[in-house]
């Protein structure tokens, strides 16, 4: 199977680039080209521990979706 990689250099704290990642919204906002929405989930706001998140995308010409879920909050 194919490995796609991407690293992206951020100039914020650790902290700050977590909590960023808990924002639902975040991803709709810098992907409408993929057509990206919440399918099922939490719909706003952050995520909070137990929370999950159902996104549906277009991604290299296919339909897919992924789920995000706050499994634990520990970022040391």
């Amino acid at each position: 199977m194919p490995i796609l990689e991407v690293l992206t250099h951020i100039n914020a704290l650790p902290e700050r680039c977590f909590q960023l990642t808990l924002n639902v919204g975040l991803p709709i906002t810098f992907t409408r080209q993929t057509g990206e929405t919440i399918v099922a989930g939490v719909r706003s706001g952050e995520l909070k521990l137990g929370d999950s998140v159902t996104f549906r995308a277009r991604h290299f010409g296919i339909w897919q979706t992924h789920q995000k879920q706050a499994a634990a909050r520990n970022i040391s």
